[in-house]
């Protein structure tokens, strides 16, 4: 079977927009992807603290995974100030 799993396309998906979170000290990380294919994330660096990171989060995160990969229904950050 050649077609990627649903977490790894939802990684490459983040992987297009993780170079702009490594740059303000911050990443993410799949945690899970639950049976209503919400996307469980774990903020990372200055992500976790950041108060812009629930717009981060919905605006650029959100939208790119659902881009590439439009069976995700969400986002959900399992830490930080989400």
């Amino acid at each position: 079977m050649n077609e990627k799993s649903l977490i790894d396309r939802v990684e490459l998906a983040i992987d297009e927009i993780r170079p702009y979170l490594i740059a303000d000290g911050g990443d993410i990380k799949v945690v899970s992807i639950d049976n209503k294919n919400i996307v469980n994330l774990e903020l990372l660096g200055s992500c976790e603290t950041c108060p812009m990171s629930p717009m981060t989060l919905k605006a650029g995160v959100e939208e790119a995974i659902k881009k590439q990969v439009p069976e995700i229904n969400g986002i959900n950050a399992v830490n930080g100030t989400n």
